[in-house]
């Protein structure tokens, strides 16, 4: 079985939408998207993910299923640190000078105890993403344990399908550090999920079935756009530049 994380399109943020290029994006996205036989999606309360999850959900005939835990972190970071001359700031972009100094930063626990992030509410919105994905997964069979992999459920060893999450760059990254067991603040700054991209696990069954690994298979696939001669958004990178 696979979970498919895609980030909304190039996106307009002052009205919750999408650029024209970001329409682009959603229709490229989606003809790639109709052959990888979806069985369900769901989508995220802001409209640039719904937007963005339109054109597939109109070439299959399918409704989604909103989701309020899909929905984007917050990006202000109340903090005493100076952070280029103001005190907030998008919590996966900050400079390296700063992130990597903070307390605990790559543990995958301990980043919640530095003053940064304990003023903040992202340690508890965290821990409620990470709820709201651990339930969903339960719903398709797969029951997270003490270790950190899945145990499978009676009756849903070796489904075959495949589930669509129109989200966001720093919630879906959040899911990646769920998955990983790693420190959240390290994931958020280490990877980057370009707009429209697909990021996908795959349920790896062991163990005569009984159990699974959540095995990230890409991280980031923009092989739909590269088809369709649309270049890959920089929106999200503090440097604009993508090579």
């Amino acid at each position: 079985m696979r979970f498919l994380i895609i980030r909304h399109g190039d996106p307009y943020y002052p009205t919750d939408s999408l650029t024209e290029k970001g329409q682009r994006e959603a229709e490229l996205l989606s003809r790639k998207l109709v052959n990888e036989n979806i069985t369900k999606i769901y989508v995220s309360p802001l409209g640039r993910a719904k937007l963005t999850a339109k054109p597939t959900l109109d070439k299959l005939g399918m409704e989604p299923i909103e989701l309020p835990w899909l929905r984007e972190f917050a990006k202000g970071l109340v903090t005493p640190y100076p952070i280029r001359n103001t005190t907030n700031t998008c919590a996966w972009n900050m400079p390296p000078e700063l992130w990597t100094k903070i307390p605990g930063v790559f543990d995958p626990t301990a980043w919640r105890e530095a003053d940064l992030y304990k003023e903040s509410e992202i340690p508890q919105y965290y821990d409620m993403v990470c709820a709201g994905f651990d339930a969903l997964l339960e719903e398709w069979g797969f029951r997270r344990n003490e270790h950190g992999y899945y145990d499978v459920l009676p009756g849903h060893e070796n489904k075959k399908d495949t589930v669509c999450l129109f989200c966001h760059l720093g919630l879906g990254n959040a899911l990646l550090a769920h998955i990983l067991q790693a420190s959240l603040p390290l994931i958020w700054h280490s990877l980057f999920l370009p707009t429209s991209s697909v990021t996908t696990i795959f349920m790896e069954h062991h163990t005569d079935e009984h159990s699974a690994n959540a095995r990230i298979v890409s991280i980031g696939d923009t092989s739909h756009l590269y088809a369709g001669g649309e270049p890959v958004s920089a929106s999200g990178l503090f440097d604009p530049e993508i090579r």
